[in-house]
């Protein structure tokens, strides 16, 4: 999944003969704390709501001030991983998007990167999740592929969480069967180490509560 097909078409991007007020009244509508700036085509950078509520005269168009605006993007081929890593590392809510000449094309929401996440990790599919911690020496998602199909399932979705002290890695499984109890006791047959199990209520309990972190987390 590419930025380009995460393009929200909801927000519109500022011009620089727009004024403050305009901007701020639009952040308002849209919920969010920057807005693209745009002339001419080219993606010029994102105004943020406190460079307007700092400005001498808010309604005076944009051109007339010297903001030194941050220009983060994303070029429209990447993976949903980059506009993820982007977002999480300046704390965007808005990740705007342009071709290779920097044209500008649109700008991707959190909403929009949470939805697409959610189809990656098939967290839509009805199953259960198992999390287990091991060494990143040992992890082969063959292998525990192999002890989940020798429980007459299937792996709808796999992903690593890594641990940047230790060399031990978390592996979470999206598995798509509720009956996980044999399972769980494969898994620790074969001498991994299960931290956490969720069937259809509790991960879905549980996802909320992630979920609801991540949404306060992105409105910092």
């Amino acid at each position: 999944m590419t930025a380009k097909e995460l393009i929200s078409p909801l927000i519109p991007p500022l011009k620089l003969s727009d004024t403050g007020d305009k901007a701020l009244i639009w952040m308002h509508e849209f919920s969010v704390a920057y807005l693209p700036v745009v002339s001419k085509g080219k993606f010029i950078g994102l105004l943020n709501e406190e460079d307007v509520m700092d400005l001498d005269d808010p309604s005076e168009p944009i051109r007339n001030f010297e903001l030194k605006l941050p220009k983060p993007f994303v070029t429209e081929g990447v993976h949903i991983y980059e506009v993820i890593k982007l977002a999480a590392e300046m704390k965007l809510t808005i990740i705007p998007v342009v071709d290779k000449d920097e044209t500008y094309l649109g700008v991707i929401t959190q909403e929009s990167i949470i939805s697409a996440f959610s189809q990656l990790s098939s967290i839509n599919e009805n199953g259960s999740v198992i999390v287990l911690e091991l060494n990143k020496s040992d992890y082969s998602l063959a292998a525990l592929a192999r002890i989940v199909e020798e429980n007459n399932a299937s792996v709808f979705s796999a992903y690593i969480t890594t641990h940047n002290d230790t060399m031990k890695v978390d592996v979470t499984l999206k598995i798509n069967t509720s009956d996980i109890k044999e399972m769980i006791a494969s898994f620790e047959r074969h001498n991994y180490k299960v931290i956490g199990s969720y069937q259809e209520a509790e991960y879905y309990d549980d996802l909320k509560d992630r979920f609801n972190s991540l949404m306060s987390y992105l409105n910092i």
